[in-house]
């Protein structure tokens, strides 16, 4: 008769050794990394932005941090990095992209050069877009703290 109790026991007991592991193993499994700090938090990480240490921005060659050009279609983003080729973006990556930079992009901290690429003979339809994505990238930068050094004669 004892040897049945133990049976009975085991029987009962192995069930809920299952459920008990099952629901270890799922709640070590809901259990994610901590979120990636977002772009603007990254950006913060770098020095603030020193005005002497770059240039008065004239030409894209001369500047060495990221330099944006705000057009129609998009933004494009020009680093040092890419042996300034453009790379073209919509207004909400811009941050994202520049986040992703390495530190090296930065030498003059936490600022970046824009040109908005507005030309008179511009559609009315294009000039509107050239205000929308300025405001977008100017209000993003802006509110991760990254300073803008826009570029003369660019509408600033």
């Amino acid at each position: 008769m004892i040897e049945t109790g133990k049976k009975f026991h085991a029987q009962r007991l192995a069930p809920f050794l299952c459920a008990l592991a099952i629901s270890l193993s799922l709640t070590a499994c809901s259990r994610s990394a901590p979120p990636l700090p977002d772009a603007a938090t990254l950006l913060q990480k770098l020095p603030l932005g020193d005005p002497a240490k770059y240039p008065n921005v004239r030409r894209v060659k001369s500047w060495s941090n990221p330099y944006l050009v705000v057009r129609p279609d998009g933004i494009g983003l020009v680093t040092s990095i890419a042996a300034h080729e453009e790379r073209i973006l919509k207004p909400d990556e811009v941050l994202e992209a520049l986040a992703q930079l390495p530190p090296s992009a930065w030498p003059y901290g936490r600022v970046v050069a824009i040109l908005v690429d507005a030309r008179p003979a511009s559609s009315e339809q294009d000039k509107i877009a050239i205000r929308r994505n300025r405001g977008i990238v100017a209000g993003e930068l802006q509110g991760a703290h990254v300073a803008i050094e826009w570029q003369a004669g660019a509408g600033a």
